[in-house]
């Protein structure tokens, strides 16, 4: 059973139902996030690739645990889907963090003026 591609998949469908129902930020309608994932992945596809190349890898993978689906450079499918889970799930969280109502920390002291 291709567990990592199982898995990996799990965690694209849950990051994309968070942004969906929780989060709601409106990323994926954003230029932006869709150029960062190209600038992302562009790097990836050259790291990741050296790393996984067939010809000589430096990190296998148990066949019996993928895929084995290598669409670009030797690279597993599953990677994508694990790639884009984990930084649309740092750029979402990221967000969220960023529109944090501020905390007047004068507000609370007594010789604070009103």
């Amino acid at each position: 059973m291709p567990v990592y591609a199982i898995l990996s998949v799990v965690a694209a469908v849950i990051t994309v139902a968070l942004e969906l129902r929780v989060f709601r930020s409106g990323i994926f309608r954003t230029r932006a996030f869709w150029v960062s994932m190209v600038i992302v992945f562009g790097f990836m596809v050259v790291v990741d690739g050296w790393l996984t190349k067939l010809s000589a890898p430096i990190v296998i993978y148990d066949d019996r645990r993928t895929t084995g689906i290598r669409p670009v450079w030797d690279i597993l499918v599953e990677e994508y889907a694990y790639a884009f889970a984990l930084l649309t799930t740092v750029v979402l969280l990221w967000d969220r963090q960023g529109k944090a109502p501020a905390v007047d920390s004068d507000a609370d002291r007594p010789d604070a003026v009103r």
